[in-house]
This record gives structure tokens, sequence and C-alpha cells, in this order.
């Protein structure tokens, strides 16, 4: 790819850029975009090498292609981080701009064979001592844009999210990498937020938290935008708090979700949603096919009573009691799980915990096998009150409504293979409890 006049593509070489890692290149790419917008669009080019930038900003019909063995590196310096409005954990706020950002948008992509660096390492330390002005850069986030192209780059050691278009639609995020050290804080993979028509496919993901979590803002945002139309298919994902995650900030609804062919290993836990009273909002109509996981602290999770974050540990959100139904209480119904293969699981095959004013509904579970591994050490399912570490355990279930259990097979545990209590219409068909340790029955229910 050769730049010359004329042509739409704008090589930052020849706007002042420096690959040598150390010499700032915010003025080239923006003067890069800046042009190539001038002319109704085009190709930003990032030759092989190395160039320090702040935030770029990029504009409608703008493709940022980074060769093989280019790298962008983000600045260590808030000021070269202009701050916007956009959302944070799901509430709009003022932030700083992410480390490549867009708002209202339309046809953008960042493409190519080389690598984003977001060097994290300072925001994170900013952000563990308190001293962020404002909340962290994502290292791409698109707000309010319309067809996005995210494909074949490497992404690592985010700020904070890694990829998370808010409020966009008619995005392809496809064959990215995306690696954030274990213990880096709130490194999420990839999440698409308040967003419809989203496609993700054939990505590898190592992150600090989340590999892939849906999410549709909290009770606090003021327009409720749902997160709809969603494919996640031929993704592996190692290490993070879970697989693929739906909330906790689901207030705009998750619906119409479909998630095929993907390997979890060692993710806290695999599939995993989660909200508590306040929230509201409605997941439905979900389904999970095609999925092996290894050594997860528990394969599937659906927990209503969710207490991490702000408010979480209030009464309103704990107590098992029943609450009067309002438009503050959350849903999750119609969902759907089927060949599911999870060995070496360490804390229980599954946790399912409805509200008791707001029962989990219309559930099924089909083609299931999850092996507990021999040498567990007691884990926490789920994060909610109440529940203290375990090992080895079946599923466990509360406050569950037309709920099936269809060729489902527990090995190695302890206890009942299936704990089902204060829960109606529930079906067992050729379920199997193998190499039991207790000699309890295999389902108990009532």
């Amino acid at each position: 790819m050769i730049n010359s006049k004329g042509s739409s593509i704008y090589n930052i070489l020849d706007f002042g850029a420096v690959n040598d890692g150390e010499t700032l290149c915010t003025e080239a790419f923006k003067n890069a975009i800046k042009e190539a917008s001038n002319c109704g669009g085009g190709t930003v080019y990032v030759p092989a090498g190395s160039f320090l930038t702040g935030s770029i900003m990029l504009k409608s019909n703008i493709n940022l292609y980074l060769e093989a063995g280019s790298i962008i590196k983000f600045a260590s310096d808030t000021e070269e981080y202009p701050v916007v409005m956009s959302r944070w954990e799901g509430v709009k706020r003022e932030v700083y701009a992410s480390c490549i950002y867009a708002h209202s948008q339309e046809n953008i992509s960042v493409t190519g064979h080389g690598t984003l660096e977001g060097q994290g390492e300072f925001w994170w330390k900013l952000s563990l001592e308190n001293k962020n002005e404002y909340p962290r850069p994502k290292l791409i986030s698109f707000h309010g844009c319309i067809k996005i192209l995210i494909d074949g780059i490497t992404l690592r050691n985010s700020p904070s999210w890694t990829i998370n278009p808010i409020c966009s639609e008619n995005i392809t995020v496809n064959n990215v990498t995306i690696l954030n050290p274990a213990k880096s804080p709130n490194t999420d993979g990839i999440n698409p937020e308040s967003c419809k028509n989203v496609h993700i496919s054939n990505c590898h993901i190592d992150v600090g938290d989340d590999c892939i979590t849906i999410k549709a803002g909290t009770q606090e945002t003021k327009e409720k935008v749902p997160c709809e139309n969603i494919t996640i298919t031929n993704c592996t994902m190692v290490h993070g708090h879970g697989g693929i995650v739906i909330g906790s900030e689901m207030s705009g609804d998750v619906r119409n979700v479909v998630i095929s062919n993907c390997i979890f290993e060692k993710t806290d836990r695999g599939i995993r949603m989660k909200s508590r009273r306040g929230r509201g909002g409605v997941v439905e109509d979900i389904r999970i096919n095609n999925i092996i996981m290894k050594k997860v602290i528990c394969p599937i999770v659906m927990n209503l009573y969710y207490f991490c974050g702000p408010g979480g540990k209030e009464k309103y959100v704990w107590d098992k009691s029943k609450h009067p139904v309002t438009e503050e209480t959350p849903i999750f119904r119609r969902i759907h799980f089927s060949n599911i293969t999870a060995r070496e699981v360490s804390a229980a095959a599954g946790y399912l915990y409805g509200l008791t004013e707001m029962p989990i509904e219309d559930i099924s579970f089909d083609n299931i096998y999850i092996h507990m591994a021999e040498d567990a050490k007691p884990g926490m399912p789920a994060m909610l009150s109440g529940v203290s570490p375990m090992k080895q355990k079946g599923f466990i279930g509360r406050n569950l409504k037309n709920v099936s259990f269809n060729s489902v097979t527990v090995a190695n545990h302890e206890g009942s293979a299936f704990d089902i209590k204060d829960s109606i219409d529930i079906e067992f068909n050729r379920c199997k409890s193998k190499n039991a340790k207790t000699n309890e029955p295999m389902i108990v229910l009532n």
C-alpha cells in the first residue's frame, strides 16, 4: 500500500508520524483522518513500526488499517485523552475518551494484522489508588455509531474494557485477539452495550475480567435501550471471571442472543447471567449451543440476587422474602442450553437462583455433561448473600418455573445431582448421576 496524491490511502508517515514508539504522533493521526474525511473517506494506513499517540478520533467512512508488524501505543498521559460524554458501567457521564473513539459516526473500521497496545498499567495504578479524575479510557469504544467493523487485529493491556460499542448498530468483531493480564482490573474483552445487530466471531480472549459481556445500562440510565440480535460463535476464552456474561447492567433489556461453538478454559464461570432488584429489565430468548468448558468454577449461573456494585449490599437486594413486582423487578425467561460439556469443574454444575417474587422461567437443558474435578477446591458458584464456598455440587436451583432437564449428566459430585427447591413445573428426562461420592438421592425436589 503506497500513499500518493489522489489516492484514498493516507499513510500516517506522510503526516509526520515517527515509528520509534517514543515520538508522540497524535497530530499525525488526527491530520490523516481529517484529510481522509475531507475527501469523503478512505484508509488511514499504519505501516510496520511502533507509533505513540493519544486518543484517536475516527470519523465516518474511515478504515484505520494496521499493517502486519505495526504497533499503536497509547500514551500514559491523561492530557492526551479528551473528556467526552459517554457511558461508564452502564451510566451516562463524563469519561476520558477511549484510545480509539467515535461518536455518531457511520461506516467505520479498525482492521489489519497489527497491534493496539493500551499500556494499561498506568491507568490500572491510577484506578487502584483512586486518583482518576474521570473513568479510564476503553481501548476501543464507539458511541451512537452505525456499521462498525473490527477485524484481524491484536489488542492488549487495555486501560479498562477492551472493545465497548455503545448504543450502536450493525457491528462485526471478527478474528481479533485480546490479551490483558489476569489481575488487571475490569479489563473485559468485548462488551456490546445497548447495541443492535452484533456479530462476534473467531476471537481469542484472555483477560482480567469477563471475556464477553452483553449489557444494556443500569436503572440510573435515563434512556433504556435494549441490547438485541447478538450472535457469538467460534470463540475461545481463557481466564477471566466469566466466559460469556449477560448483565448485571441489563435495565434496557437483553434479547435475541445466540451463542455457539465456543470453548472456555479457566474462566471462573462459563455462561453467567446476573442482575438484582432495582435494575428492572428483561433477559429473554437466549440460546446457547455447542460449548466445551474446562476448569471452571461453575459452568452455568443465573443469579437474580447479584450483590456486587453500588447498592448491592442493601437489604432490598439480598432479602429472600417476597417483594412486590414492579418495573424495578428483573426478569429472566426463555433461555435454552444444549450440547455442553464441562470437565474438571470445582464448585457446582449449575447455580440458578430466581427472585422469590419472580422465578426464572421457561428454561431448558438438553444434552449436558458436567464432570466435577477430583481435586476440586471450594469456590463461590455465584455472588449473592448467604452463599458459602462449595465444591463438587450438582445443579442447585431456587425459585424456578417451567424448567426441563433432558439428558443431563452430573458426574463425580457430592450430594444430589439436582437440588431444586421452591420451584414449580420442573421436569427430568433421561438424566443421570455418575460416580457420586455420597448416597443422597439423585434428585431433591420440593
